[in-house]
Order: structure tokens, then sequence, then C-alpha cells
């Protein structure tokens, strides 16, 4: 996700410099988009007004901001684009504060396709006067860009969004199968209800490929897994009712156990073949 976001800050104008925990990955940036690469954090953050990371989880998170934070100028923004718990974000919040840094959760929607487009939802969290600042420079890469509240909100806004979507997708798998199964031709039928009330996001760009048997289109499963986990312990601590998506959680649980794991999440439909 952010090879092509840290591509698009160039394109704005930017002077970006990339690091990853990958080296050749950071080489192959520079040389497809002719940007700077460092060999450490510390050199990538140096005099930066923004810095922008996107990991795997909590412990990616603490490990890199703990590398970024003091090297990064006082007055400085650190935005994490991840998908990462509320705890971890309020965490980070404070140790960037203590250093007098900034500090925005703003986890991303859009998956592949909207990262390499330009065209991410990102959801944030933090100071309402580091959120003006950083709008700017976000638009580079995103569609939409919103302040849900502080430091944690972008997190927790962001599970919600897993939580509808492992819904939506278990609907339309169990939708699509059926119609499979009735003897009925899937584009048909999704041109039919397309534009009605059983629209969505995942039946437009989704459904047609399950009913082929395609499930290579970015957002994999392990990851999704991943979100719903951090999803579902959170919703302990605030005692939401969480039912579906636990057992969404299990169906791509039985995903993995069949070697999807690293399939996209419409791979709900192998379960039921």
């Amino acid at each position: 996700m952010g090879f092509p976001m840290a591509g698009h800050l160039l394109a704005a104008g930017h002077d970006v410099t990339v690091w990853n925990r990958t080296e050749a990955r950071a080489e192959a940036w520079g040389e497809q988009y002719g940007g700077a690469v460092s060999a450490t954090v510390a050199g990538a953050v140096a005099g930066c007004d923004f810095v922008m990371m996107c990991v795997g989880d909590d412990p990616d998170v603490t490990a890199v901001a703990g590398k970024a934070l003091p090297a990064m100028k006082p007055g400085a923004i650190l935005i994490d684009h991840t998908t990462a718990s509320a705890a971890c974000a309020r965490a980070v919040y404070a140790e960037a504060q203590s250093a007098g840094i900034a500090f925005i959760d703003a986890p991303i929607s859009g998956g592949e396709a909207g990262a390499v487009n330009g065209a991410l939802t990102v959801m944030c969290g933090g100071d309402p006067e580091a959120f003006e600042k950083a709008v700017p420079v976000i638009d580079a890469y995103a569609k939409a860009v919103k302040r849900l509240g502080p430091s944690g909100a972008g997190q927790l806004t962001k599970m919600v969004n897993q939580i509808c979507i492992a819904g939506i997708l278990q609907g339309l798998s169990e939708g699509v199968n059926f119609a499979q199964k009735a003897g009925l031709n899937v584009d048909d039928v999704i041109d039919a209800i397309g534009k009605g009330a059983a629209q969505s996001w995942q039946m437009d760009n989704r459904a047609s490929s399950m009913g082929r048997g395609e499930y290579d289109f970015g957002f994999a499963v392990d990851w999704m897994r991943k979100d719903l986990r951090i999803a579902l312990e959170a919703g302990k601590t605030v005692d939401a009712d969480l039912t579906l998506t636990e057992q969404v959680d299990g169906y791509y649980a039985q995903v993995q156990d069949m070697g999807g794991g690293r399939k996209d999440t419409s791979s709900l439909m192998l379960r039921l073949k």
C-alpha cells in the first residue's frame, strides 16, 4: 500500500524519502519513481515535516515509531496508516506528545487499487490542528479524509469498516453461490439487483469475479483476520455484540485452513463450494 502512496506524494511535488524494512522494496520504489531512499529510519525522517508509516500490526507500529520519533524534528507530524488497535494509537500518541511531535492514527480503506489510483479513504484520530495541517498532504493519495475524534478514533472507525465488510462479503458469497446453484447467470443477476437496495462496493467490484472463482484482488484473508481480531478484542472492551463478525472470522479461518490465506477477502466463496 505504501509503495504507490509514496509515489503519489512525489508526483504531487513533495520531497519524499522512503525506508522499508525490506531494503529491496525501498530500492525498487526508488528505481520506479526516482525518489530518495534511506537505509535507516532516522535517515528517512530527519528534517521532515510529515512522516507517513504503513506497516503490519501493533508490534510493527511500536517498533518503527520508536525509531522514528527520536529522529524527527519538533513540531513534525507522524501519520500512521497501519490498521492497528486504538490502544496502540493512544500509546504512540502519548510518546509523540512527550517528544514534541504530533501523531495521527489514519488507517486506510480502498485496497491496493485505491492506493494505486490515489483514491483511498482515510479515517483519522488526533488533534484538530495536526489534522488540518496533514489533510493537504494526505490528499495526494486519498479521495476522502475525515477526522473522527481524538487519538484512537481513526482505528476504531476502521474497525467499524471491517465489521461491515465482513458481513457484506458473507451475504454476497451466499447470494452468488445461491444464484449459481439455482442455475442463474451471476452477471445477469448482479446487473438486475446491483442498482437496488442490495448494491454495495463489494457487489460492484467482486461479485462477478466471485462467480468466476477468481480471488486475487489484493487485500488478503490473513490481513482481514488480523483486522477482525483487533475489532473483536475492542468489541469486548466496549461490550458490543459482534456475533456475526465472530462467525465470519471463523469462516475466514476455514479459508486459511484450505490454503487461502493469501487470497483476497471475497474468497469466502471457497467454503461454500
